[in-house]
């Protein structure tokens, strides 16, 4: 078949299309992708156990390492220090991982659907609904019945961000769908409307609040790892764990939707199908990792960038590579967190935004200066 044959051939031109993104996407950079991948599991690794081993108490890295590895209760660690390790440190890290791979994973998928290297999670509303749910628990939980309280007990606050968050994306799925078709831009632009809407019932709620209630509202809303256990792993764990999961079989349509809709639809990839999946994929993913940790802002936009930088675009490394570096730059920040005013605690959301906001800055202005605007 010539190539004039091939382009008047749909399905050809569809495979043709293909080629034209892979060569596009992976370039030269195949084989550093890989080995990229390859390191950042090597340091994932490192970060989980220099995270578990680190913190205020007298145990020493050693110790908590060696503990680690046999497993044995005859370490050198007391009972106490097992308490903090096992207990304590271990939920933290992992569900720290798996939020920080949640959060950049689903900055990549935002920036690849949206074709637009700027959207993040926060762009469609989904942090915004999260915080709505989580301001209205604090504020108005207590005119709940005591026995609905009394089931809930510490899960309400997680459980009310998730419900928010959810509603949120409905909602928004909901306004950009018409005729069985879901509009991108005006999913982008619903999303801006409806956390402007959120934000200022959100500052409603505030004014309401008391004192607690708004010492509550600012410490959650400034993100924090602290008080992870393992009944919050395994609750918001499969959640977070099975979006992270999913999400890397969309790197073949995003690849392709960076031509446009029609040039994607035309390499058979079921374009209403992906939008569907990635949506209520994020969701799930943010919303279970905002309900227990909080605001956590910037993952999502300076992961994918760094990335991209070195690896190139292509969704097939870029998505696994964004979860691992974004778990470990997560452990980083909580370890700061954890260490640099000890024995007390910073929140982790003010390091992750003293790092992604400067480097926002700088991505805006090299775009500004890349475009001649």
């Amino acid at each position: 078949m010539s190539l004039n044959d091939a382009v008047r051939d749909p399905l050809a031109r569809g495979s043709v299309l293909m080629r034209s993104v892979r060569s596009r996407a992976a370039g030269d950079r195949t084989a550093i992708a890989r080995l990229t991948l390859a390191f950042l599991v090597v340091l994932s690794i490192v970060a989980l156990a220099l995270s578990i081993a680190t913190g205020a108490s007298d145990a020493s890295a050693v110790g908590v390492i060696g503990a680690l590895l046999s497993g044995a209760e005859d370490t050198a660690l007391s009972v106490r220090d097992r308490i903090i390790v096992f207990d304590i440190r271990m939920p933290r890290a992992l569900l720290g991982f798996l939020i920080g791979g949640a959060l950049a994973m689903s900055g990549a998928v935002m920036q690849g659907l949206f074709r637009n290297p700027l959207a993040d999670p926060g762009l469609v509303g989904i942090s915004s609904g999260s915080a709505l749910g989580a301001v209205l628990m604090i504020v108005l939980g207590s005119s709940l019945p005591a026995g609905v309280m009394l089931t809930l007990g510490a899960y309400a606050l997680p459980i009310a961000a998730f419900a928010g968050g959810l509603l949120t994306t409905l909602l928004l799925y909901r306004i950009a769908t018409r005729g069985g078709q879901t509009s991108v831009a005006t999913m982008l632009l619903a999303g801006i409307a409806i956390s402007a809407l959120a934000g200022a019932v959100t500052g409603i709620l505030i004014y309401m609040a008391d004192d607690k209630q708004l010492r509550d509202i600012t410490f959650w809303g400034l993100g924090s790892l602290s008080g992870m256990t393992w009944l919050k792993l395994f609750t918001a764990g499969p959640i977070i764990v099975l979006a992270l999961l999913v999400v890397p079989f969309l790197s073949r349509g995003l690849n392709a939707i960076t031509l446009g809709e029609a040039a994607a639809f035309h390499m058979g990839v079921k374009v209403q199908r992906l939008k569907y999946i990635a949506v209520v994929a994020v969701a799930g993913a943010v919303g279970a990792s905002v309900a227990v940790s909080g605001g956590i802002g910037f993952v999502g936009i300076v992961v994918p960038h760094l990335l991209r930088i070195v690896i190139g675009p292509d969704h097939r490394y870029l998505l696994p590579a964004s979860a691992l570096l974004g778990g470990v730059l997560m452990l980083g920040a909580d370890m700061l967190a954890r260490t640099i005013v000890a024995p007390a605690e910073l929140p982790i959301g003010i390091i992750t935004a003293l790092a992604g906001a400067p480097f926002f800055l700088w991505v805006l202005l090299r775009d500004r200066s890349r475009n001649g605007w």
